[in-house]
C-alpha cells in the first residue's frame, strides 16, 4: 500500500481545518492589536493626564518660627556698590557688644564676653578668624553643604529631561562647559573655548566652588555656606505640562532639608547662598494658578533669607543677585587670559557697530525692529539676524568673528532685561550699547564698573522707539581716543566677567566665580557685625527700591528719587513684578530658545501643542510601547504568514503615527 508523505498529510489536515484556525488567528491579532491599543490609549489618557495633578509628591514648607532667636533687626540683603572697591574690609575689628557692661571697652578676648557673644551670636568664632593674620583663609572660608544627589548629580544622569528643545546632555560635560569648539577658522585661541549652553552656570559654579581654595569642614569658621541646588536645571525639567505641586516639589523639598540642619539655625539661613542659570522670573510665581509661570522658590519664606545668584536679578526684590551668564571661553591658566586680551588689543575693528538678533514682532515694546532698521539702512553697520532659515546667530565663531570686527556691539533687551550676547561681545573687546539699565547697570554690580561710562555707551529706549537718535551718529560723536580708552577698559574688565576653567583655577586673576563668591562673604561679614552692633545697613530700606541700593555712594544709607526712575516703575496693579518683563518674559525666554531648536532641527511640534508637550521619559514610553506591539505582529506575521497580521500592523501604525506622533512631538 502506498504511503502518503507527512507533507500531504498536513496540507490535508490544514485544508480540513483552515477556516477554523484562520478565524482563531484573525481573533487572536484583533485581541492583541485591541489590548495593545487600550494600554497605549491608557497610559496616553490616564497615565499622562493623572500627571498634570500630580499626588506622588507632597511636600509641604516647614514655617519659619516667627519668634527667632536671631535679634529682630531689619536686614536687607543688598550691597551698596562695587564690592571689590569700596565695601568694608573684612579685616576689620570686630564690633564690641552694643550694650557693654561698663565705660571701659572690654576686649572680645576676654573670657566672660566671648563667652556671652558666642551664646547670643553664634557666629563670632567665623569673624574671629579675620584676626587670624597668619591664615590666608581668615575671614574666607566657605563651607558647602553636603545635598542629597537627588538635589544636584541625579538632574545630570536624567540630562535629557532638562530641555524639552535642545539636548542638554552634551551641555553638561567638561563639568558644565560642554563640548570644546575647533578653531577652524582662527577665531578662537587654540584652547580653553567650549559649546557652552548659556544655562549651564549651575555645573559650572558648583565644580568651580570644588577648586575654591578655602573651603572648610567646619561650618563654625564659616564666612558663608554654599548650597550646590541646581536650581535652574530644576525648573527647566518641569515648566511646560507640569503642575505647580510637581514644579515646587524640589525646592520645598530642599528648604525643609535645609532647615533641619544645625547650620541653618544660626542665622536662619542668612548666611547661605545658590546659584540658578536662569532668569529670577523663573522663580517667582505670584500664585498657585496651573497657570501661573515657573516655581516660587524665591517667594519661599525660608528662600527670603538665602541670597541667590542668578543671570538676571529682579529689581524689585533683594533676595537674588546678577552674576555674568557663561561666555565660550573657559581658560585653565593666567596667561591663556592675558593672550587673549593682547590679541583683542592689536584687532583692527572695519565696523562702528554691529548687532545680532531677531525683531520681537510680538513684543510692541520692544526696541529690535529699529534697531534692525537702522543696521539695514547704515554702510558702517554690521547685522547678523537670527531668525531666517540656518543662521548663523547659532555659530559661535561667527559670532564671536562680528563682534571682534566691531568697535560698538548694541545690546537691547531679549525677552527680559539682560543677554548673554553682552558678555560675548565685551569678551570680544567690543564696546556694549546698552538702552535699558537693567541690561547690565543695576543687574551686575558685582562684577562691572559703577561708572557704566567708562566701559559702554547707554542710549535710552525711548529716544530709538521715537526715532529721536541715529545710532550711527551718536557713536560717531566719540572721539577715536575716548573709543581706545573705553575698549581698554572693557578688555580689562574681561577676567572678572568670565569663568575660569572648573577642572583648574587661575592664579593671579580673579574670574566671575571670585568676585561672585568674596561679594557675598563681604555682604555676609557685613550682615553680622550689623547684627552685633544692633544696627541696619540703610536707613529705612525699601525693598521694591532694591536696585537702588547699588548704585549708592559709599556712606550714603537712603535712597530717593534717580533718573532710572520710569525705567523700574512699579506696576499698576501693585506687586513686585512687571507684566513686560517677569513671567511673561521668562516665558518668552523659553519660546525663543524652543524657536532656535527649531532653526537648528526643524518643526518641533504642532501649533497650539506648546502647552502639553510630554517629557522625554513619557514619550520613550508611548514609543516602547508601540515597538512592542509591532515587534509581536512581525513575529505574528513570519509564524503564521498571515497577511491579516500584516495589515493590522500597517495599519495601526500608520493610526498611531496620526494620533501620537503628529499630536505631540516627542523629542527623542
Amino acid at each position: 500500500m502506498r504511503r502518503r508523505s507527512p507533507t500531504n498529510v498536513s496540507a490535508e489536515l490544514m485544508e480540513k481545518g483552515g477556516g477554523k484556525n484562520q478565524h482563531n488567528r484573525l481573533c487572536l491579532l484583533a485581541s492583541l492589536s485591541a489590548f495593545f491599543w487600550i494600554l497605549l490609549l491608557y497610559f496616553h489618557f490616564v497615565v499622562l493626564a493623572g500627571s498634570t495633578v500630580d499626588k506622588s509628591v507632597k511636600l509641604d514648607p516647614t514655617p519659619l518660627n516667627p519668634e527667632s532667636k536671631t535679634p529682630a533687626f531689619v536686614i536687607d540683603n543688598r550691597l551698596p556698590d562695587n564690592p571689590s572697591k569700596s565695601s568694608p574690609s573684612t579685616s576689620e575689628t570686630i564690633p564690641s557688644n552694643a550694650t557693654p557692661s561698663s565705660t571701659e571697652t572690654t576686649p572680645l578676648e576676654t573670657t566672660s564676653t566671648s563667652s556671652q557673644k558666642i551664646e547670643k551670636f553664634p557666629f563670632i568664632r567665623a569673624l574671629r578668624t579675620v584676626e587670624n593674620k597668619s591664615d590666608p583663609c581668615g575671614g574666607r572660608y566657605i563651607y558647602v553643604h553636603d545635598l542629597p544627589s537627588r538635589f544636584n548629580e541625579d538632574m545630570l544622569k536624567e540630562c535629557r529631561s532638562l530641555s524639552l528643545w535642545t539636548n542638554m546632555c552634551k551641555f553638561t560635560t567638561n563639568a558644565g562647559m560642554g563640548p570644546p569648539l575647533e578653531n577652524v577658522e582662527g577665531v578662537f585661541s587654540n584652547t580653553g573655548w567650549y559649546a557652552t549652553n548659556q544655562f549651564a552656570v549651575d555645573v559650572i559654579f558648583s565644580n568651580r566652588m570644588k577648586q575654591y581654595e578655602c573651603l572648610t569642614n567646619d561650618s563654625s569658621i564659616a564666612a558663608a555656606i554654599f548650597v550646590p541646588f541646581y536650581a535652574g536645571f530644576d525648573i527647566a525639567r518641569y515648566l511646560w505640562g507640569h503642575n505647580v505641586s510637581r514644579r515646587d516639589a524640589a525646592s520645598l523639598d530642599l528648604v525643609d532639608w535645609l532647615m533641619k540642619r544645625p547650620e541653618w539655625g544660626i542665622m536662619q539661613g542668612r548666611d547661605h547662598f545658590l546659584v540658578a542659570g536662569r532668569i529670577t522670573w523663573d522663580f517667582r510665581r505670584l500664585t498657585d494658578e496651573e497657570s501661573d509661570w515657573g516655581n516660587k522658590l524665591l517667594f519661599l519664606p525660608a528662600a527670603k533669607n538665602m541670597s541667590m545668584l542668578v543671570v538676571e536679578s529682579s529689581p524689585w526684590n533683594a533676595n537674588d543677585f546678577g552674576i555674568p551668564y557663561p561666555t565660550y571661553f573657559h581658560p585653565a591658566k593666567d596667561a591663556d587670559v592675558f593672550t587673549w586680551q593682547d590679541r583683542m588689543r592689536k584687532l583692527e575693528r572695519k565696523w562702528l557697530f554691529s548687532f545680532a538678533g531677531a525683531p520681537r514682532p510680538d513684543n510692541p515694546k520692544s526696541i529690535r525692529g529699529q534697531i534692525i532698521d537702522q543696521c539695514k539702512k547704515s554702510k558702517v553697520g554690521k547685522l547678523l539676524e537670527c531668525d531666517f532659515g540656518e543662521s548663523k546667530c547659532h555659530s559661535p565663531s561667527s559670532i564671536m568673528q562680528m563682534f571682534q570686527s566691531s568697535l560698538f556691539c548694541l545690546q537691547p533687551q531679549g525677552d527680559s532685561y539682560t543677554r548673554r550676547s553682552a558678555f560675548d561681545s565685551m569678551l570680544a573687546g567690543c564696546i556694549p550699547v546698552f538702552f535699558h539699565p537693567g541690561s547690565a547697570y543695576t543687574q551686575y554690580t558685582w562684577h562691572l564698573p559703577k561708572n557704566y561710562t567708562t566701559y559702554s555707551v547707554f542710549i535710552p529706549e525711548d529716544d530709538i522707539r521715537k526715532r529721536n537718535v541715529s545710532i550711527e551718529e551718536r557713536l560717531g560723536q566719540i572721539s577715536p581716543e575716548q573709543v581706545k580708552i573705553m575698549r581698554d577698559n572693557v578688555i580689562n574688565l574681561i577676567p572678572s566677567l568670565i569663568y575660569a576653567d572648573p577642572r583648574s583655577k587661575l592664579e593671579t586673576l580673579k574670574d566671575a566665580f571670585d568676585v561672585a563668591a568674596q561679594a557675598v562673604i563681604d555682604k555676609v561679614t557685613r550682615l553680622r557685625k550689623n547684627m552685633i552692633e544692633g544696627r541696619t545697613e540703610y536707613d529705612n530700606f525699601v525693598e521694591e527700591n532694591s536696585w537702588k541700593y547699588a548704585l549708592l555712594d559709599e556712606g550714603q544709607r537712603e535712597v530717593g528719587g534717580h533718573e532710572w526712575d520710569p525705567f523700574f516703575s512699579k506696576p499698576k496693579d501693585g506687586n513686585a513684578d512687571s507684566g513686560g518683563s517677569s513671567a511673561e518674559a521668562a516665558k518668552n525666554s523659553w519660546k525663543n530658545e524652543r524657536r532656535a531648536a527649531q532653526l537648528r532641527y526643524g518643526p518641533l511640534s504642532r501649533p497650539g501643542d506648546e502647552n502639553f508637550v510630554e517629557t522625554v521619559y513619557q514619550a520613550q514610553i508611548l514609543v516602547l510601547i508601540q515597538n512592542i506591539q509591532s515587534l509581536l505582529l512581525i513575529y505574528l506575521y513570519y509564524r503564521f504568514s498571515s497577511p491579516s497580521a500584516l495589515f493590522v500592523l500597517l495599519s495601526s501604525n500608520f493610526f498611531y503615527c496620526i494620533v501620537v506622533k503628529y499630536r505631540y512631538f516627542l523629542f527623542l
